[in-house]
């Protein structure tokens, strides 16, 4: 089957084709998103029956509150763009991917399900970033509702792996941890209080989750996260475990925490992928470090 893939060259997309290589994959510098007419020329060019929807501007804590009009303007031209074309070139299956942070900043019951999604406005910290996932979204599901549309999104927790940026204020935690526990010579500096709650899952297992989707004609939205929730305080110390190193941790207090619990509900999802196995926090740290240690020896 015909299948294109935004976002080819970012963190999930290159763990994607290393399952899924047979999919063509689309960089920014291949089409710019943000232009109606390139997008238009990708779609006539591929016209693809799959698009598996990558492509955002992300990035860390500090990026999301530096830079907010970029984020929620740069996503929402995108992704408008991209579905508007996949419905003009009657693409069968969109798959998008959007993130937890979409979620209420508080809910009274955790982890949350996919239903819940709407039951209040996003944290703060990365508020338009936030609301440009969640009008995709409701993009999305218009299009399912007026066009009876195959369409459908992931919703997953934070990610990293391999393919992961390591600058400072464009990296996610884990790949930012390892950068640090590689240079580190007595302790590693962690911004915030470290009392944070998060679920973090390497992006090959959304890749998995992604390729089975397609393979098996699985229509429906789902979270997608292992079961754990874990301090920042304890992954930073399963972090120095996995990478085998012994260092102090200082807190940076001047730094903003962010939101304080964001876990996610993916009991639907492994209903469906009854024997999904999800890759272990410690392994899946050791491989990128593995890789950071490679790349800058």
């Amino acid at each position: 089957m015909n299948t294109i893939v935004t976002g080819g060259s970012g963190l999930v997309g290159k763990h994607l084709k290393d399952i899924l290589p047979d999919a063509v994959y689309i960089s920014s510098k291949d089409f710019d998103l943000t232009d109606i007419d390139r997008v238009d020329a990708m779609m006539d060019y591929f016209r693809p029956k799959v698009v598996v929807h990558l492509a955002a501007r992300v990035g860390g804590i500090m990026d999301n509150i530096s830079y907010p009009v970029n984020y929620i303007e740069e996503n929402i031209i995108m992704n408008t763009n991209v579905l508007k074309k996949c419905h003009e070139y009657n693409t069968d299956r969109v798959i998008s991917v959007l993130s937890s942070c979409i979620y209420p900043d508080v809910v009274k019951n955790y982890p949350m399900k996919e239903d819940e999604l709407f039951n209040g406005p996003p944290p703060k910290d990365n508020f338009a970033y936030a609301m440009s996932k969640r009008c995709m979204a409701t993009h999305m599901d218009a299009y399912i509702k007026q066009y009876n549309k195959r369409w459908c999104y992931l919703i997953p927790c934070n990610m990293y792996g391999e393919y992961d940026k390591y600058e400072e204020h464009h990296s996610h935690f884990i790949s930012a941890l390892v950068k640090k526990i590689y240079e580190a010579k007595d302790s590693v500096e962690i911004w915030g209080s470290g009392k944070p709650l998060r679920q973090f899952m390497h992006a090959e297992d959304l890749a998995r989750v992604i390729k089975y989707m397609i393979d098996n004609d699985i229509v429906d939205n789902f979270n997608v996260a292992p079961n754990f929730n874990y301090s920042i305080q304890k992954m930073t110390t399963i972090g120095l475990e996995a990478c085998g190193k012994e260092l102090g941790i200082v807190y940076d207090n001047t730094k903003p925490d962010g939101q304080y619990r964001k876990d996610v509900d993916s009991s639907k999802l492994l209903s469906v992928l009854k024997d999904f196995e999800f890759i272990s926090l410690k392994s899946g740290i050791r491989r990128v470090y593995d890789n950071f240690s490679k790349r800058y020896d």
